[in-house]
């Protein structure tokens, strides 16, 4: 196991419990207050983040096995996010937490677990402009495209 590895979980792992810890505390009020960036509400945003961003370690093994990621575009993967977002639009706070909270583990565990070549290895996607390296698809998908989603859930809050 890599230290590298064990230190990107770690940060997973925070940022989950930062999350979870957001969330339960909104009010029913909060909840349904509308991110501007997203215009989904702080619910499905909330969501998203859990059944999205948390839900990649599918796609990190795929990395670690050499194998063909999907071939999407960004905007292929956010009219697919748009369209979760529309059928998720009543989503409860208990789902939304259910996702953050197993995903997110799962995911802080599954990086744990990897090598310093497991998250060198690269894969190609068109929504990145060709190949990432494990580590990198990471950072792009947690630590900030997720990251972002969290800022704009806790501005739509504050005000």
């Amino acid at each position: 196991m890599s230290q590298r590895a064990k230190d990107i979980s770690r940060r997973i792992a925070s940022l989950r419990d930062e999350v979870v810890a957001f969330v339960e505390n909104l009010s029913d009020e909060e909840w349904k207050k509308e991110c501007e960036a997203e215009d989904w509400s702080v619910g499905v945003t909330a969501r998203h983040l859990g059944a999205g961003h948390f839900a990649i370690s599918g796609l990190l093994d795929k990395f670690t096995k050499g194998e063909k990621l999907p071939q999407l575009s960004m905007d292929q993967i956010n009219a697919m996010s748009e369209k979760d977002a529309r059928a998720h639009a009543d989503t409860s706070k208990t789902e939304a937490l259910e996702q953050l909270r197993k995903n997110g583990t799962e995911l802080a565990g599954f990086v744990a677990g990897l090598s310093d070549e497991d998250l060198g290895r690269q894969a190609g996607m068109p929504a990145f402009g060709g190949a990432v390296s494990t580590e990198l698809f990471i950072d792009y998908v947690v630590f900030q495209s997720a990251a972002q989603h969290f800022a704009s859930m806790k501005k739509a809050v504050a005000g």
